[in-house]
């Protein structure tokens, strides 16, 4: 189902300091996603989606946004991508993302984007006027193989497309780089796909990678991951139970080999594991009216 709603506010303030993605605001422009990846933890139970395939569409985003950003007196980093994919399949035809953006760009925010979806590259003129200011892409990839990551994430391009768009953009000036989280235990936690996800990364322009050999579990999410398992991976899904219970957060059993990998191909490469950030700043009236100008 997909349908138009109406949200009474666009931005939400991140909890500071942010030290991972130095955002300062987060913004949702759906409710749902279309990717539709087997892990993901936005089906849990604590965040109240009835059901995680219905697409909302926030129709009065570029309203809110145009309201709310000249009167912002910090300009920091707005993020886009942690309930959903701002890139899902349904952005093709809405462009809500694409319109966000392009406000952004004339208020000179600055914005980090999280996708799985080569669609990015669709608003690249965009993306590099903000990037007068600060621009950022992170791309989810977890498994190097393309069939794998079409059964993990069957609505999303596969990951060679993500990998190309972020050659891409690096060809264009903009930051870019992977987050390579989940690593889900049993599935993709080998030394073979992690040196692998790196080597790809480095060939493709990334200047900075955030691991993490493991992911997180808990109600609602636990029990579609779970159904998953055994119609993809029969018998993987009792490994889990043996090994976490109940347990929110599941480390791959190998972590320590895995971040060893890791770290040497990194350090090879050159590649950061700390994503270069924008420091918030005052707005002051000067500054306003010299946007004017």
């Amino acid at each position: 189902m997909i349908k138009e709603i109406h949200s009474k506010t666009i931005l939400n303030h991140v909890k500071q300091p942010d030290t991972y993605f130095g955002l300062k605001y987060n913004m949702n422009l759906y409710r749902g996603c279309q990717h539709q990846c087997i892990y993901c933890d936005s089906r849990s139970t604590c965040y109240q989606i009835e059901n995680f395939a219905d697409i909302h569409i926030k129709a009065n985003t570029i309203e809110l946004l145009e309201d709310v950003l000249p009167r912002k007196r910090v300009r920091g980093t707005i993020g886009t991508g942690a309930m959903n994919d701002p890139y899902m399949p349904i952005e093709r035809k809405i462009n809500l993302t694409g319109r966000a953006l392009e406000v952004i760009a004339r208020n000179q925010f600055p914005v980090h984007i999280i996708t799985k979806s080569n669609l990015v590259l669709r608003d690249l003129e965009t993306l590099q006027e903000i990037n007068q200011v600060y621009a950022a892409v992170s791309f989810t990839i977890t498994t190097a193989d393309d069939d794998l990551a079409r059964k993990l994430e069957p609505g999303a391009p596969p990951s060679s497309d993500r990998f190309e768009a972020m050659r891409q953009l690096n060809e264009a000036g903009i930051l870019t780089g992977v987050t390579m989280q989940p690593i889900l235990p049993f599935i993709e936690d080998t030394p073979e796909n992690i040196a692998r996800l790196v080597e790809l990364a480095h060939q493709n322009g990334a200047s900075y990678i955030l691991p993490w050999f493991g992911m997180s579990l808990r109600e609602g999410s636990r029990d579609y991951y779970y159904a998953k398992l055994d119609q993809l991976f029969p018998g993987v899904k009792e490994k889990y139970v043996r090994r976490y219970g109940e347990q929110y957060i599941c480390n791959a059993p190998n972590w320590g080999e895995l971040d060893e990998i890791f770290q040497k191909a990194v350090h090879k490469y050159g590649i950061t594991t700390k994503m270069p950030v924008f420091t918030p700043q005052k707005i002051t009236k000067q500054s306003r009216q010299m946007r004017l100008l």
